[in-house]
């Protein structure tokens, strides 16, 4: 078995080396199963279980029969790999759900503030050249979105999630948002499951609704200090309403509350 897992292994190495060379590319197909197994020496059975590894990381596209679309193609979807990653650890308890959170209110709190800044730098220029605005097209139609009155729960939290990750993606920095992707999917049965627990679902998707616009409009408005504390406040409420921050003490235990009486993380 160590034998097998060494041999898999030296084809992962040899697969990031062409990619660090430039030998290989995203769109490049890797060469046939049994050309890489030759070339390497070693075992087919390796070389599957290399390229099985690197599906499950995002880094490869596979697909069966003939053509230009078939083959182990090499892509960039960094976002996939990371929330399979979290999930995983976060189910066998290897990542803390509380460190999940806490890593959340970090990002977070600096992409709204780096979006916030952006926007009073680009206010600030002579022209006010709306083109060095962040794009916040997307979140403002989620926004849009969120409004109507037939969404259900789950469908209103997936909303709610893609309005975060939207504003990673406007951002800029890819890290950032397949990291946010990643920590969002990886509690994703918390966030749902604490929505059971509320006194008032309406009341809470209103409370919601209005927070994410006092977030956009704080950004829009270029004020960093604001939307940053807008972020954190909706971020820890809610997971203070939902009776998460029962099982995740340490999260809020120097937290302050709001004028409406929702915890603040510091």
């Amino acid at each position: 078995m160590s034998i097998e897992r060494r041999a898999w292994e030296v084809v992962l190495q040899n697969i990031e080396l062409d990619l660090l060379s430039g030998r290989l590319r995203p769109g490049d197909h890797l060469p046939p199963e049994r050309a890489l197994a030759a070339e390497l020496g070693v075992g087919r059975s390796s070389v599957r279980e290399a390229i099985r590894v690197l599906e499950v990381l995002g880094l490869l596209r596979t697909s069966a029969g003939s053509g230009p679309t078939a083959g182990a193609i090499i892509v960039a979807l960094p976002g996939g790999g990371m929330s399979a990653l979290m999930r995983l650890q976060v189910a066998a308890q290897g990542f803390p759900v509380s460190d999940v959170v806490k890593t959340r209110l970090v990002l977070e709190a600096s992409v709204v503030t780096e979006l916030a800044e952006a926007s009073a730098q680009a206010s600030s220029t002579m022209d006010a050249n709306a083109s060095l605005h962040p794009d916040l097209t997307t979140p403002e139609l989620l926004l849009c979105a969120m409004e109507s009155p037939a969404l259900t729960e789950g469908e209103f939290l997936a909303l709610d999630a893609a309005f975060h990750l939207a504003l990673a993606t406007a951002s800029g920095n890819q890290v950032v948002t397949a990291t946010m992707a990643g920590l969002r999917s990886a509690i994703e049965g918390y966030v749902r499951a604490g929505a059971t627990s509320l006194t008032s679902w309406p009341d809470t998707s209103a409370r919601l609704r209005t927070e994410h616009r006092a977030i956009l409009g704080a950004i829009e408005a270029g004020d960093p200090p604001a939307a940053r504390s807008l972020v954190q406040s909706h971020i820890a409420g809610y997971y203070a309403e939902t009776h998460l921050a029962n099982h995740l003490p340490d999260l809020f235990a120097n937290d302050h509350t709001d004028a409406n009486g929702h915890p603040v993380a510091r």
